[in-house]
């Protein structure tokens, strides 16, 4: 049982979005955008990675013990590895406490994500 308390999170304003890189739909992306964006793409690339990253960012509260979510099929070292390739790629932060790592999806990494994933606008 935790005693930490999980406060409500506030929906991020378009000054909150992590940048990365215009919409796909706006123009090509340039050499550095494409370089920035990749590591994102690569890691949500393996179906282990995805079912993590939606596992925390659908858990309640916006965060997840380790020990909520390694249920994927593999051996825990295994998550504890896509854990990390999720961490490094950006998508994920983390934070000890105790003996358990609980992990969460900044709302300005699915704000970004979410941008750059957009329809075009029509007018």
């Amino acid at each position: 049982m935790s005693n930490i308390e999980l406060l409500p999170m506030a929906e991020p304003d378009s000054s909150d979005v992590a940048p990365c890189c215009p919409p796909l739909t706006e123009r090509p992306f340039t050499v550095e955008e494409a370089e920035t964006a990749a590591p994102m793409f690569k890691a949500l690339g393996d179906p282990v990675r995805l079912r993590l990253f939606s596992a925390v960012a659908s858990h309640e509260g916006g965060e997840a013990c380790v020990c909520d979510i390694a249920d994927v099929g593999v051996s825990q070292p295994t998550v504890s590895h896509h854990l990390k390739k999720l961490r490094e790629a950006g998508l994920l932060t983390s934070e000890r406490r105790g003996t358990w790592v609980y992990y969460r999806v900044e709302p300005s990494v699915l704000a970004a994500m979410g941008r750059l994933l957009a329809p075009p606008h029509t007018s």
